[in-house]
């Protein structure tokens, strides 16, 4: 089992940044990849960002290149969303997940399917 806790939500005005964290425990040699996700009200789950986690690849959805940037602290288990000029838009709760297969050219499909392990999320809100 992989449990992941994310931290670093709240609330901030359009432009600003904020640093999301997940830190991951348990049977973390399990998971090739880690992501972020978020889902607002009203709106189905979408992929913000993910990478292997055992190297160095990473995909982003396009709402969100250019602004966002994953990373990982492999000594720490944690993996980041670091979050510039944010816009209203990206108003969501946001989960980190993880996923144990190979997820090979459907990285950048963000298929919440393919992650097994999920946190119980951050809730992200950016005022206009």
């Amino acid at each position: 089992q992989v449990q992941l806790v994310e931290s670093g939500g709240g609330s901030v005005q359009a432009g600003g940044s904020l640093r999301l964290s997940c830190a991951a425990s348990g049977d973390t040699y399990r998971t090739h990849f880690i992501g972020w996700f978020r889902q607002a009200p009203g709106k189905e789950r979408e992929g913000v960002a993910t990478l292997y986690h055992w190297g160095d690849s990473t995909a982003y959805a396009d709402s969100v290149k250019g602004r966002f940037t994953i990373s990982q602290d492999n000594a720490k288990n944690t993996v980041y969303l670091q979050m510039n000029s944010l816009k209203p838009e990206d108003t969501a709760m946001y989960y980190c997940a993880a996923a144990e297969k190979w997820l090979g050219s459907r990285l950048a499909q963000f298929n919440s399917d393919d992650y097994k392990y999920w946190g119980q999320g951050t809730q992200v809100t950016v005022s206009s």
